[in-house]
């Protein structure tokens, strides 16, 4: 069986998001184990990709921006999503806040 993060990063990869990383921070921080970053091309697609893996990965213990489509953050407490538009994932660089050598995908 696939870990959580794996089935979130193969439904992202299934609506076609870009750009996926993944982050081991179990070791670096208390709120995650690992850290999902993802691009969207559109409000639609974003919303789409959440959808999706929610439906694929059950309901997350919190979830915000979905309606917005522009970040959308799902909580499954172990594993925390980011799904970005490109211009909001350049200007946070979420991804640069963690060590590479923490990045499996």
């Amino acid at each position: 069986m696939k870990d959580l993060w794996q089935q979130i990063a193969d439904a992202i990869e299934e609506t076609k998001g870009t750009d996926i990383m993944v982050f081991d921070v179990g070791s670096k921080c208390s709120f995650a184990d690992f850290i999902v970053i993802a691009t969207g091309a559109s409000d639609r697609q974003i919303g789409t990709m959440a959808h999706h893996i929610i439906k694929e990965c059950g309901k997350p213990f919190s979830r915000e921006g979905i309606d917005q489509g522009r970040w959308v953050l799902l909580d499954y407490i172990q594993v925390v999503v980011h799904i970005f538009q490109k211009d909001l994932r350049e200007y946070y660089d979420i991804e640069g806040m963690w060590d590479s050598q923490s990045r499996l995908v």
